[in-house]
């Protein structure tokens, strides 16, 4: 299991939806398919696996929460704030952000994650390509305090808004992931990073093979939907309004919805 492989890549014509379980990305409707009732579930499914709720061992042990995990938390580097006060910061019950504190500490067990060990778990999710320029973009979206680690909280504040936040919440957050330099607008060039960091995450056995000029064309064509005045730049509202206008988008969204 592995808490860190969450998140999704907003495109001009999907979601790119990180499934690591099978160490490929499912594209919405990138392909012009847009997903059905049975790919939605398919795609929970395989989520659901990543989560220690699903195994019987973590499962049983959530009830014993209170002891145990008391002991647990005293002994980590970084104690993360009280669940109750977690559970009114974010949208998670409290049973939730117990199981996602358990999977947090496996992979975590000083209770924050610096860059190379995020790059390195997630990594093992995606051992046909090279994820870490991907990693290191997502490992700074999650890092708002800008210290080099990401906490408990960090994690959870971001997951919350990727999995239970309001449209909005969700684009902006995908913005500030887009928007490199933190400067308010999206351009080319920071799009092409991004996009050649995925498409380097995803490897040469894609199906549809990719080719060489994807990124850049790709890159095109989001600017041609997303730049409404043709300065060379994207804007959030610009983002935003060409996002909630995008029928395609707005269904991959919700793939995300009721996914713990």
């Amino acid at each position: 299991m592995n808490v860190f492989c969450v998140s999704y890549i907003l495109t001009d014509k999907s979601i790119i939806v990180e499934l690591p379980s099978t160490g490929l990305p499912y594209y919405g409707s990138y392909y012009g398919n847009t997903p059905t009732i049975k790919s939605r579930k398919t795609i929970k499914q395989r989520f659901l696996k990543l989560l220690p709720c699903c195994t019987p061992s973590v499962a049983a042990s959530v009830s014993q929460y209170s002891v145990e995990d008391d002991f647990e938390l005293s002994t980590v580097c970084h104690r993360p704030e009280g669940l109750d006060k977690l559970q009114e910061q974010t949208k998670f019950t409290k049973k939730e952000l117990q199981v996602l504190y358990r999977g947090f500490k496996n992979e975590c067990p000083s209770g924050v994650v610096n860059e190379e060990t995020f790059k390195t778990i997630y990594s093992k999710f995606f051992p046909q390509g090279d994820s870490g320029a991907y990693a290191h973009f997502l490992f700074e979206a999650f890092d708002t305090n800008k210290n080099g680690s990401v906490s408990f909280e960090d994690f959870v504040f971001g997951l919350s808004i990727i999995l239970r936040g309001t449209i909005n919440d969700r684009l902006n957050w995908a913005f500030n992931l887009y928007d490199l330099n933190k400067d308010g607008c999206i351009t080319k060039e920071e799009m092409m990073d991004i996009m050649k960091s995925i498409y380097d995450m995803m490897g040469k056995y894609t199906y549809p093979c990719m080719q060489d000029e994807a990124p850049r064309e790709h890159v095109e064509s989001f600017f041609q939907k997303m730049d409404r005045n043709n300065d060379g730049v994207v804007t959030i509202d610009e983002f935003i309004e060409s996002c909630q206008k995008d029928e395609n988008i707005m269904q991959s969204m919700q793939l995300f919805d009721n996914v713990i």
